[in-house]
């Protein structure tokens, strides 16, 4: 599924998320509407509990508003039965976490061809391909705990190219890192990005960080204030 041909990649209309803990009811977004262009490279920032990391998650499908609307491609996300969410989620959609999230148990090969091989695809050459282009190739049948943070990283920017999405969600993809690997595992995200021109949602708790981007989006209480 492309998403070129639609005028936003991505879109919020009046999203609101609220969880229940015991007897209190936390609003976390309120209200939200965003879009995000073919290409963009959008950051969210904000205080911590702000809400960016619900949003994102909400954006990429993998958290249900209990109001509100998320497009993809000019369809409604939530309105898809969950098979079709998951087909849209590996097949549009990569995602970059601030903990890694690779499988211990496999190399950084395999860990890279995984969201092909839920598609009941191997893309062993492509696997290969992608660690070159982030600097990896000599460390293919490396384990996970074999690797550096800044390694692993990178073989999760790697795993979220897998499948050519159309767009990159990144929650915190330097978080764990030291300040230099982060700005260097950053900058080749970007460059990734730019290069295959995909559109790229980042949230990041570093205001400096997200000057890089093409537009810088605040969100303060769940609520957005730029």
């Amino acid at each position: 599924m492309g998403l070129a041909t639609s005028a936003s990649a991505v879109e919020a209309q009046e999203v609101f998320r609220t969880f229940e803990i015991g007897d209190n009811r936390i609003e976390v977004l309120k209200g939200v509407t965003l879009v995000a262009k073919p290409g963009e490279k959008l950051f969210l920032v904000g205080p911590s509990g702000a809400g960016k990391t619900s949003l994102l998650y909400t954006l990429a499908g993998l958290e249900k508003p209990n109001q509100g609307d998320v497009i993809i491609n000019g369809r409604s996300l939530y309105k898809l039965s969950r098979r079709e969410q998951a087909n849209v989620r590996n097949s549009s959609m990569g995602y970059v976490f601030q903990s890694f999230f690779l499988l211990p148990e496999l190399t950084a090969m395999e860990n890279v061809m995984v969201p092909a091989m839920i598609r009941g695809r191997k893309g062993k050459e492509r696997a290969l391909e992608l660690l070159e282009k982030v600097g990896l190739a000599d460390r293919a049948h490396h384990l996970p705990t074999e690797l550096s943070g800044g390694e692993q990283q990178r073989v999760a920017i790697a795993r979220s190219l897998m499948n050519n999405p159309a767009i990159i969600f990144a929650d915190e993809p330097t978080g764990n890192l030291d300040t230099k690997t982060g700005v260097a595992v950053m900058d080749l995200l970007m460059d990734l990005v730019d290069e295959q021109e995909r559109t790229l949602i980042v949230v990041t708790h570093d205001s400096a960080l997200a000057e890089v981007g093409d537009r810088k989006v605040t969100l303060v209480d769940g609520r957005i204030t730029d």
